[in-house]
């Protein structure tokens, strides 16, 4: 019988399972792939679990062996190289949102949009979408296959742990379609060691999900229900935003436009979530309470990449979103850290989009003015970003100086109001149940409610809601402005004026090396 080999990795001990400080850790001895066979490892319920968690902790971390060990991509380090920090590149870096002063590779050409298939900032964003769909693959494969024999009433949560598996692995094929278009396809049918996956068109790509996400949505599927997970986990509600999102950009995507699918999946998650009172609270080092689950019992979080500065530590995800954000005459420790990065910065474009009176969203440093004035200087211009900190609601820092509590909200019940009076403003669904939930957005953030809106009030209401949520660059394609002259922000094209880019530039390139090792694959137009 062929030796136990998971993606050429060993999964590690101490992977962590719906963690943070409340939950606990999970804890498994290593497997070692040159002496342990299925049916000596995977004897258990336990041993799966365990499994699970390292589907879970490929989101937060680069490596199951400490902040910048044994990375599980090779050829970047644990921090850049760490999954939501490369999201958050793809999804930001490249707008109006944000720009970082670091002469790192790659950097630079994200904002300036002039990357190529070799940009490292790319290709490690690639590699982590695969290598994710891969781990829950083979999880999947494994449990079906249950080698050591385990009998039914020993595993109770093997349908769970299924359903939890093709959840984080649609998360990774959202991220797929979005960025990449037409990707490698693999599930848990294909043969192990089969080079990467055959191509699958966009569209097709579509379907595939929208199935996966109904037979998820199903009542047999395994998948708890909205908010009867316990923290940290995959839900219906999760798998249901996939949906959403799915429709909102079908006209991208597949080409068909299904506002009314949208307006109907986000409608029903309207109806079993809710708007948490205070929106600064849902971004600090005690987020994890406004997250409706069964440990918590929360609001507006619908799912969260969890981040614990003494059992989740990475130079990626959160702890870059709040060092990278700090530097100059800020002060550090009202962040609840003890010093800062100084890379990141907000263009004039995008901030001009707040009343700074007025908008609890609002949260900037102004002291170096609005305008960037040298790209690779943080402290020449731009405000500063102070919407993550790592500071807890009764103003108390997180555990550690070094890495932070504060978890990332990958979903929230306010992405999914802005999708109703999005949808309406379109022509689909109820504009008056639709005006209702942009107003709710609005009066929390202490504005004043309208009375009409148009599809242009929408994205901007959700560039001041959603911004640094990994959402801006699908905002502005669906928009049409990305690429285009109808909307310049500072260094987009490479000058500080700002200028038109190809429209090739809406999708990313498939990385060279993924073309020379899958024969099936084929190069995005442009690159």
């Amino acid at each position: 019988m062929k030796k136990y080999k998971v993606l050429m990795m060993t999964f590690a001990a101490a992977c962590m399972l719906g963690a943070g400080s409340c939950t606990g850790d999970l804890d498994t001895q290593p497997i070692d792939p040159d002496v342990q066979l299925p049916q000596d490892v995977l004897s258990s319920q336990d041993a799966f679990e365990a499994v699970l968690a390292k589907c879970y902790q490929g989101l937060a971390v680069s490596s199951s062996k400490g902040v910048n060990g044994g990375p599980d991509i090779d050829g970047l380090d644990g921090g850049t190289g760490q999954y939501l920090r490369a999201l958050w590149n793809m999804q930001c870096l490249t707008t109006d949102e944000s720009v970082c002063c670091w002469n790192d590779p790659g950097v630079f050409d994200l904002h300036n949009q002039c990357w190529t298939a070799s940009n490292v900032l790319v290709v490690g964003m690639y590699a982590r979408i695969f290598y994710q769909v891969s781990l829950c693959n083979e999880l999947i494969r494994q449990i079906n296959a249950n080698v050591a024999g385990i009998p039914d009433s020993e595993f109770p949560q093997k349908n769970a742990f299924i359903a939890e598996a093709r959840a984080l692995r649609l998360l990774s094929y959202y991220h797929a379609i979005d960025l990449f278009g037409n990707v490698p396809f693999a599930t848990e049918a294909n043969t192990v060691g089969a080079t990467g996956g055959q191509r699958i068109e966009r569209g097709d790509l579509f379907d595939w999900m929208e199935k996966e996400a109904l037979e998820l949505l199903d009542s047999g599927s395994g998948l708890a229900d909205e908010g009867k997970n316990v923290y940290g986990r995959c839900d219906k509600g999760m798998v249901r935003m996939i949906l959403a999102k799915l429709y909102l950009n079908a006209e991208v995507w597949k080409g068909t436009a299904m506002y009314d699918k949208c307006y109907e999946q986000s409608a029903i998650i309207r109806q079993k979530y809710r708007l948490h009172d205070n929106f600064a609270e849902l971004f600090m080092a005690d987020n994890h309470r406004w997250t409706k689950n069964t440990t918590y019992n929360g609001d507006e979080i619908i799912f969260a990449v969890e981040f614990d500065g003494l059992n989740t530590q990475s130079y990626g995800g959160m702890d870059f979103l709040i060092f990278a954000a700090v530097g100059g005459d800020m002060d550090a420790a009202s962040f609840g850290i003890a010093s800062g990065w100084g890379g990141l910065s907000v263009t004039p474009e995008f901030t001009s989009k707040f009343d700074l009176d007025k908008d609890a969203r609002a949260m900037f440093f102004t002291q170096y003015g609005a305008s960037i004035e040298v790209l690779s200087e943080f402290t020449s211009g731009g405000y500063k970003s102070m919407k993550f900190t790592n500071k807890k609601s009764d103003g108390t820092p997180g555990q550690a100086d070094g890495f932070v509590d504060t978890d990332f909200p990958v979903f929230r019940a306010a992405d999914a109001y802005l999708m109703m009076a999005e949808c309406a403003a379109r022509g689909a669904g109820s504009m008056s149940e639709a005006l209702n939930a942009f107003n709710e957005v609005r009066t929390r953030a202490g504005l004043s409610a309208v009375t009409s809106f148009t599809k242009e009030d929408v994205l901007d209401e959700r560039a001041r809601e959603m911004m640094w949520e990994c959402c801006r660059r699908q905002d502005l394609i669906r928009y049409g402005l990305f690429t285009t002259n109808d909307y310049l922000w500072q260094y987009k094209g490479g000058l500080k004026a700002g200028q038109r880019v190809d429209d090739h530039f809406n999708l990313m390139p498939i990385p060279s090396s993924d073309l020379n090792s899958n024969g099936s694959l084929v190069q995005n137009p442009g690159y």
